[in-house]
């Protein structure tokens, strides 16, 4: 049994490797730094449970290697489908699996919350992380022009930036609030297992966390402008603006304290007069039910052939399948962006740099970024991003979570039919505006052979061609025009389809099918 052990620890480390280093790069960002706290916690929680059960209660469970096989087989889309948040759940499937398999349900049942809790240290997949971002800055923002206007500060908003006239206060992403949200969404959900109390109570501590940690970022945003105002940029930047975040953090704190205290005293449960009566980290042996064992049963007479196939199902795929995975993937030949042509029909094209740390962020293999102007007067953007592999986290960045940003709001977003021959592609309309510019922007994915406009899809195909193709190379194209004063939005809308109509012929030298 030991050498089973040592050789599923083994085949964790080698399946997981790549994605735990990711985890820890993640918990030493300041968005997800309770991530290194979370195992350690769900450690204690799972020792302090150890009066609830006795070793005589190990009855391996025959769920247990099919949760495994569950966590395998979503390790293998994860893995195809370059999303780090499919293999840190797989590997909690695993771990489950592996639970019940050595120990069995009544055990795994008393740590079920050590484990569950453990998911509150994954990351959010990047798309959706920074879909919230966007969308915490803009609320953010809004509450901070509301916290200046009720001390009579007069400030206006354009997206995420606050006008106080000579300064403009920009909320980036690193002030959205998610620093807030995730460390205290975190800790609320560790009180309410600790407050012994109702159900409803202990529900409504945990959702809570949400409008609070955005009233407080909002609280912090309206604090940093009256600094501002009064004392420069400065007061923006540098250790007060830190040690700032950190007292209202620990406001946060205080307001969760004071909810738990008001919840205590509505409608109180029989015996508890005070809070500290309703919460507590121990737990005492002597509240431990008793679990009922079976007499003449001892760990060495339990069944472990559960135990023995929950190993095998990981240690054999990882001998055998996964090593195949790791080939060596085909990249197709291709002409680099710096040869697209600066004459598209009429439209004469005028190559500009990308500035390095997007380039940094972007993680790209090729990259295009040009304005092209025809005689009448039209003036567009074309900017495309190529990644030869899709597989190691490296994929195309979703415009609407990179559009917002520098005082930019999306004001619309649908689907467009774009002309291919006697065929129509659907491509991404989106309108974006900030105080009185208007932009319109029209993107898409081009994923091998495929025109898409889902991101959803884009994942989905690039698991499927993995498998296949041994193929994951594909590329974001973008294309964006101002919306001037009186101009008509169809008219731009129609230049954009035009000129991508335009380049689809030539596209498939630097994307290749």
């Amino acid at each position: 049994m030991v050498a089973i052990g040592l050789l599923t620890v083994a085949a964790l480390g080698y399946m997981y490797a790549d994605s735990l280093v990711f985890l820890l790069a993640q918990w030493g960002t300041e968005d997800y730094s309770h991530g290194m706290f979370v195992p350690v916690i769900s450690a204690v929680l799972a020792w302090q449970r150890r009066h609830h059960y006795a070793w005589s209660d190990l009855s391996p469970s025959w769920w247990g290697p099919v949760i495994v096989f569950a966590g395998i087989l979503l390790y293998l889309v994860g893995n195809l489908a370059a999303l780090y948040v499919f293999l840190h759940f797989s590997l909690w499937l695993i771990l489950v699996g592996l639970a019940l398999s050595f120990l069995g349900t009544r055990i795994v049942r008393e740590l079920l919350f050590p484990l569950a809790y453990l998911l509150t240290s994954v990351p959010l997949p990047v798309f959706f992380h920074n879909a919230l971002s966007s969308l915490l800055q803009l609320w953010s923002s809004a509450l901070g022009v509301g916290v200046l206007h009720a001390i009579g500060v007069t400030a206006f908003r354009e997206g995420n930036v606050i006008d106080l006239g000579p300064v403009q206060l920009q909320v980036a992403e690193a002030c959205s609030g998610i620093r807030y949200l995730f460390p205290l969404t975190a800790l609320a959900l560790l009180c309410a297992h600790l407050y012994r109390d109702r159900l409803w109570k202990r529900i409504v501590l945990v959702v809570s966390a949400v409008p609070v940690s955005i009233f407080i970022n909002g609280l912090r945003i309206g604090i940093v402008g009256v600094l501002v105002e009064w004392y420069g940029p400065q007061a923006a930047e540098g250790f007060l603006h830190l040690f700032e975040g950190w007292i209202l953090f620990l406001a946060t704190l205080a307001i969760l304290v004071l909810e738990m205290w008001i919840l205590s005293n509505l409608h109180p449960l029989p015996g508890s007069t005070t809070l500290s009566d309703r919460f507590s980290w121990a737990i005492a042996p002597e509240s431990a039910p008793s679990i009922t064992v079976t007499p003449g049963m001892s760990p060495r007479s339990q069944p472990r052939l559960p135990a023995y196939i929950g190993s095998l199902a990981l240690i054999l795929p990882v001998a055998v399948l996964f090593p195949s995975i790791e080939r060596q993937e085909i990249v197709p030949d291709r002409s680099a962006f710096v040869d697209f042509s600066m004459r598209i029909g009429q439209w004469q094209g005028n190559p500009q740099p990308v500035e390095p740390q997007i380039i940094s962020a972007l993680r790209f293999d090729d990259y295009l970024l040009a304005d092209y102007a025809s005689p009448g007067g039209g003036l567009l953007t074309l900017y495309m991003a190529y990644y030869q592999s899709q597989r190691k986290g490296q994929s195309a960045h979703s415009p609407q979570s990179c559009i917002p940003g520098g005082g930019w709001e999306i004001t619309s977003k649908r689907t467009v039919d774009l002309p291919m021959g006697r065929l129509t592609e659907p491509v991404n309309r989106v309108l974006i505006q900030k105080d009185r510019q208007k932009q319109l922007v029209l993107y898409w994915f081009k994923q091998r052979d495929r025109m898409l406009s889902n991101e959803y899809l884009v994942k989905l195909y690039l698991v499927w061609d993995a498998m296949t193709r041994q193929r994951s190379d594909g590329a974001l194209i973008r294309l964006s025009a101002a919306v001037d004063p009186g101009e008509d939005e169809q008219a731009v809308e129609q230049r954009l389809l035009q000129f991508a109509q335009t380049i689809q012929p030539q596209l498939h030298r630097y994307i290749p099918d």
